[in-house]
């Protein structure tokens, strides 16, 4: 049809066929395998691989591919000799013709037989290399010609773009299990395992399948750290229920609640297929406190009134009583914790990805709180608040807390402005430690296994890689902390692998760290191996699998800073690439910088001479299949034996194309009347260089670089990188440059935020003004924000730690928590002032400023017992965090290091400087006790 799109298919070089690649990504490598067999070869390995074992593990749950990687692949190969070829004046044409022709089956239909029905079947697979060799190609006066009598039939391997070594004692064959995208990497390894067992019990005698990564062993430990931690914060609440109150049945109100919004919290994970992991367990983590706050004031509440009421009102209208008087503020408060979480779900690409399970799952376990905490808890407090309650001055833990609170809250209100003055003091001096944090993305995170991911420079043969990848590999061995080492050279069969035979990844599998030397560190013994690991034209690079694959995957950028280098070509980019990676490698906290050498590259380019076909009648075609089949040994058929298929190749000896003359002389080009000329007549044979690899993004030619860096913070590193590359290398015309890796992601995240945190304040403001119906009270909690940053920026920088969106996350938590604190005083201090200006209005008389402070005195120290739980529980359910060591506790604790700093600095401004601003506003206009008393006999004598 006219005008009808022309496909991309179409545009391609014949003979190249696109097809779709897995449903996967280089994130889904989930585990790797080798086999081992002592009586085996390389070549009866890598086809077990290929066609036993990886269609057992192919039938795993979730597993879009194993590909295949290492050993040698079996290859049929017919060696001609091109004098036999001459001699006999049969072409490479006519040999390839006539063994693809004698490599076929066919179908003859059917006859019957004695009332049988026998299928008719022509057999003419070529199984073996006799009958190879017994293809005929011509017959001479009844004498055939066969292929054995012009070539030497050989099984060899194919050409190799990959290989993989085990503890450096020599190559290894196996496979890499890739999950299908989006699937549960716990149940697919799970799944794999179960039919790699089944297999291995038919495999030949001395074989076994060894794993070599694992990744349910990170995913495991890092859920049992996590469960752990949960175990400990439901342990510790409860207990500070159980000592504040001193009244079990009570404190188990609070108990049972607090497993009840857990388990809507994983119904709600289960509806939305969320799994179990690092970050969705984390987000339960670190609302355990939160969400039993509700739980905690009522219940005190409840026990207030009770010490309170007269003993003939019906209990149940009294703890009914209680749960009105803070049921709608407590809502409101938990809603203000659930809202502040929303910038979080905002985030994209892979820190959306990473944090989206944490914020659903505290969205959920806060939202579960907020109606069990209207619904469920007045509910359980009619059936456990009864029998005998110790009153609140009878208990030691609030004698003590009111003792040390009351004359400081008398203090306070004889010296306001002092104290206000003092707190904007400590607000001021945390601009120091501020600025001497750092930045990063996200804390590197303990998988237990490093990637070792060297790179050489661009050429290097598939011989050499194999030797440097096992020295490399024996000396990783050698260090004691090292369980296995399993390297890898090139690329596996799969699209989610392009690298280049150049670029080697060593896992190194890690033994537990109790196994490891003393004051050895993941740090230290980074260190150590890139100092035993140190050759010329290598350039190393340390991450860990999972980082590895996140950050090549979201940016291209295997390292944790990288440049893009951005221009018109490649041969242009070079020399200036080199320039910046001269110059990055000065910059203090280097340890390696490396920019691609693309134009390294070695070809012999066979160009043909157009004149010289003409005079000979040949075409380009004619000396391209030539190239193709005698140098490039281009597949000619397949064999078929039973489900196994293996290439069947034709080519020159190695010593007839091992250089460029012996390619020009004796690699011959069939002419049409017959006989050959040399290729060298027809064509120029020379050595040139060129690209290894083009790469564009957005339509432009682009050069990577690759930068590891040790003991420096990633903002603070590109930014000064950035400055001493600006002054060192100024960038041509038409040339841009990009700075990358794990900065690309962190710009990113810092952008959204700083769009959305601002919008999030502005729900939480109007949620306040909802509570409170004044602006004044809303202003006076929004004044908790920025003391709460006071304590999480002096412990972060006491534990040194960087600013991250971990870190970001937990400030973001930190804003929902701090405001609840300083509404929970509000409510009491405006309890306590409404009673006193009821008793002020019976008495005939005008509040005063000495009724104020007797009020802010009821409602700040006589219910401290309230806030202090609150603040206890959150905190104690955060400290398990801090003290956890396992899989997955570095990101936990830069989450829950800014909420616990907070929590104790907030809790020092709703305690103090609350109540000091709250007199001075509230106190505007009131007379003082002696103002009514001087100007009562003036009212009488008048």
């Amino acid at each position: 049809m006219s005008g009808a799109p022309i496909s991309p298919a179409s545009r391609l070089p014949a003979g190249v066929i696109p097809t779709l690649g897995p449903d996967a990504t280089g994130i889904g490598w989930v585990y790797q395998y080798v086999i081992q067999a002592r009586q085996r070869t390389l070549a009866e390995l890598r086809s077990l691989q290929d066609w036993v074992v990886r269609f057992a593990a192919s039938r795993g749950e979730g597993v879009a591919e194993v590909a295949p990687v290492g050993g040698f692949v079996k290859q049929y190969s017919v060696v001609v000799d091109p004098n036999r070829l001459r001699a006999q004046g049969i072409s490479l044409n006519r040999l390839r013709d006539a063994i693809r022709a004698s490599n076929a089956d066919v179908g003859g239909r059917t006859v019957e037989l004695s009332e049988f029905e026998v299928v008719v079947r022509g057999r003419g697979y070529l199984r073996s290399t006799p009958d190879i060799g017994a293809v005929v190609l011509k017959t001479d006066a009844g004498t055939p010609v066969r292929v054995r009598d012009v070539a030497r039939v050989e099984i060899g391997p194919d050409e190799r773009r990959g290989i993989a070594e085990l503890d450096g004692a020599g190559e290894v064959a196996g496979g890499i299990v890739v999950q299908r995208f989006g699937a549960n990497a716990r149940a697919v390894i799970a799944s794999v395992k179960d039919r790699l067992a089944e297999i291995a019990r038919s495999l030949p005698a001395g074989t076994e399948i060894v794993p070599v990564y694992d990744r349910s062993q990170l995913i495991d430990a890092a859920i049992a750290t996590l469960t752990h931690t949960l175990v400990e914060e439901c342990a510790i609440v409860a207990l500070v229920c159980v000592v504040f109150l001193l009244h079990l049945r009570s404190a188990l109100v609070a108990i049972l609640m607090l497993p009840v919004a857990i388990l809507m919290a994983f119904s709600a994970m289960r509806a939305l297929g969320l799994s179990a992991d690092i970050m969705s367990l984390g987000g339960i983590a670190i609302a355990v406190g939160a969400m039993i706050d509700a739980a905690i004031v009522m219940i005190e509440n409840a026990h207030k009134h009770l010490e309170r009421a007269p003993p003939d009102r019906p209990r149940a209208e009294i703890l009914v009583g209680a749960a009105a008087e803070v049921g709608p503020s407590l809502f409101l408060s938990l809603l203000v914790i659930t809202v502040s979480f929303l910038p979080i779900f905002t985030l994209e690409s892979q820190e959306g990805r990473l944090f989206g399970p944490l914020a659903f799952t505290k969205t959920f376990a806060m939202a579960a709180a907020a109606l069990l905490s209207v619904t469920l808890v007045p509910a359980l407090m009619i059936l456990f608040v009864r029998g005998r309650i110790v009153p609140e001055h009878r208990n030691p833990v609030n004698r003590l807390l009111v003792g040390i609170y009351r004359p400081l809250i008398a203090a306070v209100l004889r010296a306001r402005i002092p104290t206000l003055l003092l707190a904007l003091g400590v607000l001021a001096a945390t601009i120091w430690p501020a600025r001497q944090l750092g930045s990063e993305f996200m804390p590197e995170l303990n998988e237990g296994t490093l990637l070792y991911m060297p790179t050489t420079l661009p050429g290097l043969s598939v011989t050499k890689a194999a030797e440097l990848l096992a020295t490399q590999d024996r000396i990783i061995k050698t260090f004691p902390e090292v369980a296995s080492v399993y390297g890898k050279a090139g690329r596996a069969g799969t699209a989610t692998d392009p690298a280049p035979i150049e670029m080697f990844e060593t896992i190194i599998r890690l033994k537990p760290p109790e196994a490891w030397r003393p004051g050895v560190t993941l740090a230290s013994l980074r260190a150590e191996m890139d100092k035993a690991l140190q050759f010329p034209g290598v350039s190393n690079a340390w991450t860990q699998p999972i980082r590895a694959r996140i950050d090549m995957l979201a940016t291209g950028i295997r390292t944790p800073v990288g440049v893009k280098l951005f221009g018109p070509d490649l041969a242009a980019l070079e020399p200036v690439a080199r320039a910046v990676e001269a110059a990055i490698r000065t910059v203090p906290g280097t340890t390696s910088a490396y920019a691609e050498r693309v134009m390294g590259g070695t070809f012999l380019d066979v160009t043909p001479d157009r004149e010289a076909l003409g005079r000979y009648g040949l075409t380009v075609g004619d000396v391209q299949d030539v190239v193709a089949t005698a140098l490039g040994a281009a597949t000619v058929t397949t064999t078929v034996e039973g489900r196994e298929r293996y290439g069947v190749t034709v080519r020159y000896p190695r010593a007839l194309r091992s250089d460029p003359q012996a390619i020009a002389n004796d690699v011959q080009v069939a002419l049409p009347a017959g006989g050959t000329v040399p290729l060298g007549a027809v064509a120029s044979i020379q050595l040139a260089r060129g690209p290894t690899a083009i790469r564009t993004e957005n339509g432009r030619p682009v050069l990577y670089l690759y930068v590891d860096i040790a003991g420096r913070d990633l903002g603070g590193y590109v930014g000064e990188a950035r400055d001493v590359v600006a002054r060192a290398v100024p960038l041509p015309e038409g040339m841009t440059l990009q700075w990358s890796g794990q900065f690309e992601a962190l710009e990113r995240a810092e952008a959204r935020l700083r769009l959305v945190v601002p919008a999030t304040l502005m729900v939480i403001v109007l949620l306040l003004y909802l509570v409170f119906r004044r602006v004044t009270e809303t202003l006076i909690v929004l004044l908790s924000l920025p003391f709460a940053l006071v304590g999480g920026v002096w412990l972060m920088w006491a534990m040194g730690f960087h600013l991250s969106v971990a870190v970001a996350v937990g400030f973001i938590a930190l804003a929902g928590v701090a405001a609840e604190t300083g509404i929970l005083m509000l409510v009491y201090l405006d309890q306590a002032l409404t009673e006193r200006r009821g008793e002020a209005a019976r008495a005939g008389r005008p509040l005063t400023r000495e009724d104020l402070r007797a009020a802010i005195m009821v409602g700040a120290v006589e219910r401290v017992r309230p806030k202090m739980m609150t603040v206890v529980a959150i905190m104690a359910g955060l400290v398990p965090i801090l003290w956890s060591t396992g899989a997955g506790s570095e990101v936990m604790q830069r989450i829950a290091v800014p909420m616990i700093g907070g929590m104790a600095s907030s809790t020092l401004l709703t305690l103090i400087v609350i109540p000091a601003v709250y007199a001075l506003i509230k106190g505007r206009g009131l007379p003082a006790e002696a103002e009514l008393a001087a100007a009562e006999p003036v009212r009488s004598a008048a």
